[in-house]
């Protein structure tokens, strides 16, 4: 990826945060490299260099700077915005993919040889697979020093590191520090939760309109997974290792993260998929900036900047969270999906073990958790688990039943990726494929499940409830051409119709 050097300058001079994470300032006379937003001295022309990624400037012998906390900065919104090899590639090493299954489970993933990954990578972001995914390792096992009272070589494994040894040196080179160093820097602190529990910073970039994003998530939450109070979301998750509870609560420009986690190797996908479900590597002056220009749009932007696009932590939840809420309204496929739930926690765990292992590989035990057999917040349901539900458990009619059996069938075969490292072209083609499934409710599943920010769904009610509301066409075939001023952000316009309406 080419960086201009004259604009990343400027930015570097005016601290600017809003190309934190885009890229980062390696300084060669003092080793470091930093955020654009670093509050130190700008350095000389002569001793910067500008690096696409973390894993960039480590493989040029550089260490993160103490003050400004590199590692800690937002992700780049292209990695959420772009659907190509790179971009999925992106979301499923921060989703912790390279650690669970290597590079080969990755490219397999993708589609492409590793080596052709690793060149494509390479040529993006001046690091392959292997050093992106060290350097998120370095940040997972820094947070894990910091944060919690675990040992150090319980750290190691937990933060993807495959030796105590291999840990030490990373870190040492990353941060020219030891790794009791900086926990004696930091002070020990035990986890103010209890064992497992971890609260740590999310960062973004402002504005973050929490109200509207609050909200949103309030009207749909399900009962004994997810509640929003207090100015606080929480939700149960079902993570590769095991389940857990996440909090979440925007205060203090940063969004402040609870996690509670059964096995602490589900840190880092813990907190790719709250930062996922929170939108928060988004651009907001970018997409607002878009938006504001159409007259019809400017005043609501203007009275609520830094409105996100609610994603999600479970692609396969978000789709069957579509089908149930077709041509119903919210409060209608809320009703539903709570019956569902309550039957499925009354209901025998499957049986078919393939289906449940390929599903999430999790064991009889952790699924007896993740529904909720240990108290707390649970995960959603899997498809395996949806598959293999009475007809009695679904409350909803015949042809729909098929519809949702069909879709989990496809899920957890294989047939149909709804992670954010899916290939979104496909996955849309292999939903519409599925009887009982349209453009609606595969565009639906496309914004919020895959995380496409260019997503209209003209047919929608509320949409054209929203429209009229502004004055905007409601016809959806008017609307559809209308909004092409919209793009590539139609994904936020939509969510501002829906609050207009």
């Amino acid at each position: 990826m080419e960086l201009d050097f004259e604009r990343c300058y400027r930015a570097v001079d005016s601290r600017d945060q809003r190309f934190d994470g885009w890229f980062y300032t390696g300084v060669t006379s003092t080793g470091i490299y930093c955020r654009p937003s670093c509050p130190a001295m700008t350095p000389k022309r002569q001793n910067v260099r500008f690096f696409p990624s973390a894993a960039a400037a480590q493989g040029a012998g550089l260490r993160a700077c103490r003050r400004c906390r590199p590692d800690a900065a937002p992700g780049s919104p292209q990695w959420d915005v772009r659907a190509d090899v790179v971009g999925r590639a992106m979301r499923l090493i921060a989703d912790g993919v390279v650690d669970r299954d290597g590079v080969p489970g990755l490219a397999a993933r993708l589609g492409y040889t590793e080596r052709h990954l690793h060149r494509m990578l390479s040529a993006e972001l001046g690091a392959g697979p292997l050093a992106l995914a060290r350097a998120q390792r370095a940040q997972t096992a820094r947070t894990l020093i910091e944060t919690t009272g675990l040992g150090l070589a319980e750290i190691a494994f937990a933060a993807g590191f495959g030796s105590v040894r291999q840990f030490n040196d990373t870190v040492r080179e990353v941060y020219a520090a030891s790794p009791s160093e900086l926990r004696t820097a930091r002070g020990r602190q035990p986890a103010a939760g209890g064992a497992g529990t971890i609260t740590l910073r999310l960062a973004y970039r402002p504005p973050l309109h929490a109200e509207a994003l609050l909200d949103f998530l309030a009207h749909r939450a399900l009962p004994g997974v997810e509640e929003v109070r207090d100015g606080t979301y929480r939700r149960g998750l079902r993570l590769p290792h095991g389940p857990a509870e996440a909090a979440l609560a925007p205060a203090d420009g940063h969004v402040w993260a609870t996690l509670r986690l059964a096995d602490m190797r589900d840190l880092a996908p813990a907190v790719a998929r709250c930062r996922r479900l929170f939108d928060l590597d988004a651009d907001p002056h970018a997409v607002d900036a878009t938006l504001a220009a159409d007259p019809a749009l400017a005043p609501a932007v203007a009275a609520e900047p830094g409105v996100r696009l609610p994603r999600a932590v479970d692609g396969f939840e978000m789709a069957l969270r579509a089908i149930i809420g077709q041509q119903v309204s919210v409060r209608s496929a809320r009703t539903t999906l709570t019956r569902l739930l309550t039957a499925a926690a009354s209901s025998p765990l499957p049986v078919d073990h393939d289906v449940v292992a390929h599903d999430g590989g999790v064991s009889r035990r952790q699924l007896h958790d993740q529904r909720g057999g240990s108290g707390g917040l649970r995960g959603f349901l899997s498809a395996g688990e949806v598959v293999g539900l009475p007809d009695g458990a679904f409350g909803m009619p015949g042809a729909r039943r098929e519809t949702v059996r069909g879709l989990a069938r496809a899920v957890a075969a294989g047939e149909i990726d709804l992670e954010p490292g899916g290939d979104r072209e496909e996955t849309v083609r292999r939903l519409t494929a599925l009887p009982g499934i349209g453009a609606w409710t595969a565009g639906y599943v496309a914004m919020r499940a895959l995380g496409d920010p260019d997503v209209l769904l003209p047919t929608d009610l509320a949409v054209r409830r929203g429209a009229a509301a502004l004055g905007l066409p409601t016809d959806p075939k008017t609307l559809d051409t209308y909004a092409d001023r919209w793009r590539p952000w139609r994904s936020y316009a939509v969510i501002r119709l829906w609050r207009a309406a």
